[in-house]
C-alpha cells in the first residue's frame, strides 16, 4: 500500500524549485531541486510526474501567491488610476519580499514547457487586473498595440523598480512613486 502524500514534502519540493529555478534557470536538474528538498529525486517523481508536471505546479503556486497578495483587496469600485497605483504597489512589494519567486515566475512565464491550460488558469486569476490595464491604455498612447505590449512595459519598469528599491530599500517608496509615475504615464496619456 502506498503511503498517503504529505503535503509539507509538496511544498518543500516547490520551495526548493522556486529557489534552484530563479538561480540556475529552468535547465536545472530535478536533482538538484529534490537535495535542495531534502528528499530522494524518487520521491520528487511520486509528487510530479514529469519536470514539466512540476514546472506548471510552479507556475500556478506561484500566480497563486501573487494573486493572494494583490487580490485580495483590490479597490475594484476606485478609479481606474486608483486601482493601477494599487496593482503596481503590491506587485513591487511582493517582488522585492520574494525575489526568487519574482525571478522563477519570469522565467517560467516565458518558456515553453507551460501548457496553454496552465497560462490560461494562472491569467483567470488576474481578470480584474488585465480589465483595469486594457481600460487604461484604451486612450492612451499605447491604445493600437496589444495588450501584452504595455503589461511588457510594466513588468520592466517593475524590475527596475524592484531592483532600485532592492539596492537602497530607505529609498523604496521613492522608487516604487516614481516608477508608476513612468509606467502610468506611458499607459495613459495621449
Amino acid at each position: 500500500m502506498a503511503r498517503p502524500k504529505s503535503e509539507d514534502k509538496r511544498n518543500a519540493i516547490l520551495a526548493a524549485a522556486t529557489q534552484v529555478i530563479a538561480e540556475q534557470g529552468l535547465g536545472a536538474p530535478t536533482a538538484r531541486i529534490a537535495k535542495v528538498a531534502g528528499v530522494a529525486e524518487g520521491t520528487l517523481f511520486t509528487y510530479f510526474e514529469s519536470k514539466d508536471a512540476l514546472l506548471n505546479e510552479l507556475y500556478l503556486d506561484i500566480k497563486s501567491d501573487m494573486r493572494e497578495v494583490m487580490m485580495t483587496a483590490y479597490p475594484k469600485a476606485a478609479s481606474i488610476q486608483d486601482r493601477a497605483r494599487y496593482v503596481w504597489q503590491k506587485y513591487v512589494d511582493w517582488g522585492v519580499a520574494f525575489p526568487h519567486k519574482r525571478r522563477a515566475v519570469a522565467q517560467l512565464a516565458v518558456s515553453d514547457r507551460l501548457s496553454e491550460s496552465t497560462r490560461v488558469a494562472g491569467m483567470q486569476a488576474f481578470a480584474d487586473v488585465n480589465e483595469m490595464m486594457q481600460a487604461s491604455i484604451a486612450s492612451g498612447v499605447l491604445r493600437d498595440h496589444p495588450p501584452a505590449f504595455a503589461a511588457a512595459i510594466l513588468g520592466a519598469l517593475a524590475d527596475t523598480t524592484m531592483e532600485f528599491i532592492a539596492r537602497e530599500p530607505a529609498q523604496a517608496e521613492r522608487y516604487r512613486d516614481a516608477g508608476f509615475e513612468a509606467f502610468w504615464n506611458a499607459v495613459s496619456k495621449c
